[in-house]
């Protein structure tokens, strides 16, 4: 009895060890290297494929069920995907949501961001947690034409994120306002009206949905990019500065960030808040150093504890690098810490409002266990001005 032979692979996932992944190709054609993590989150793939901290990356999303809701406008967290690529377990199914106005599959291609199913996800999460995270190179081609001693070689020439400064690819040409506040039913996303704090934002990779939970804060936001000196961040003469999240090695970043972030406090007591990478540039601002973690903390399920309340919050994170607790200076306290693997999550100063946090409260895991961060964030601001 005739058998069918099995359909040929139509891209490859090649890592510097020599291992290679074969699957099915969809979205873009072409090649592509980059830093391999996971995610854990059951949820959000759109907003995980636009979030600037991807830049450099290729996620591997641990859940199956990845294009199943499809994509739509609203949910970017920038205008264009910055992950480099994706690799899923399953190949995406036709969407089933309302909100859906794309497939997944076409959204990639439109976007040029390849991607890979059909993967052995459960064995490559394994090897990224036992290894750490490897340089890989991704390819797709309808043929199923691959040169495997060259995706191995242009995997292993892959620099690596460690002194990469990642913030100036993926910040702002230029300054811009913000007014749009966080989605409610059944209005969509509303507009903020009447501001009470002057807040700059300095972009080192910012979220969408991080401006629009300021502005619900009641702060109308001015956006600045990576490279904006104290002087431009004072010229607004702001209630408060707060520091993005963002890509890259954080120590790269803080060559040009650290010394600005360093003459606002020296020039102002106005509140300061930090978020991911601007929890980074804060802590190394303020002494203390970062380091390069195994496979970094990526998923919508992290426990963290809250050293002073005792309350665990359930997070949002996304990092490959952690700040040290063991170099944070006399005056700086831990404020949070993963119960993963007890990695630094929070950091405030003793005698002003100044902290920051390693993971997002803007994405909502809890879904609202974190937010109250960005109403003491405001309510620093209220206290400074009464």
């Amino acid at each position: 009895m005739a058998t069918s032979a099995l359909p040929k692979p139509t891209a490859c996932l090649a890592l510097a060890d020599g291992t290679v992944f074969y699957g099915t190709g969809f979205g873009a054609t072409g090649q592509t290297t980059a830093e391999l993590c996971f995610n854990t989150a059951m949820t959000g793939y759109q907003e995980i494929m636009t979030d600037p901290s991807y830049a450099g990356q290729i996620v591997t999303f641990t859940f199956p069920h990845i294009g199943n809701v499809g994509v739509n406008p609203d949910d970017d967290e920038t205008a264009d995907p910055v992950a480099s690529g994706m690799v899923v377990k399953w190949d995406p199914t036709m969407p089933s949501n309302w909100r859906a106005t794309e497939r997944l599959q076409d959204w990639l291609t439109r976007r040029g961001r390849i991607a890979i199913g059909g993967v052995d996800t459960r064995r490559l999460t394994r090897a990224i947690r036992q290894q750490g995270a490897p340089h890989v190179a991704l390819a797709h081609d309808p043929d199923g034409n691959f040169d495997l001693e060259a995706l191995v070689a242009a995997a292993r020439e892959f620099a690596g994120l460690e002194g990469m400064d990642l913030a100036k690819e993926v910040t702002c040409a230029q300054s811009y306002r913000w007014n749009e506040m966080r989605w409610a039913w059944p209005d969509g996303y509303a507009h903020q009206k009447a501001p009470r704090f002057k807040v700059v934002a300095i972009d080192y990779g910012a979220k969408r949905n991080i401006l629009r939970c300021l502005a619900s804060a009641g702060c109308d936001v001015t956006v600045l990019p990576a490279t904006a000196t104290s002087d431009d961040v004072l010229a607004h003469q702001p209630d408060g500065v707060f520091l993005s999240n963002g890509p890259g090695d954080p120590a790269a970043t803080g060559t040009y960030a650290v010394p600005m972030i360093r003459d606002v406090l020296d020039k102002t007591d106005i509140p300061v808040f930090g978020i991911c990478l601007g929890h980074q540039m804060l802590a190394l601002a303020l002494g203390a150093k970062t380091v390069k973690m195994n496979h970094g903390h990526h998923g919508a399920n992290h426990p963290v504890k809250d050293m002073e309340t005792g309350k665990v919050e359930i997070t949002s994170m996304n990092h490959g690098f952690a700040v040290d607790a063991q170099t944070l200076p006399d005056g700086i306290i831990e404020t949070h810490r993963s119960l993963f693997d007890g990695s630094n999550c929070g950091i405030r100063m003793t005698d002003r409002p100044v902290y920051s946090v390693q993971y997002h409260p803007e994405a909502s895991p809890g879904p609202q266990d974190s937010f109250y961060l960005f109403e003491r964030f405001a309510e620093a601001m209220n206290a400074q001005q009464t």
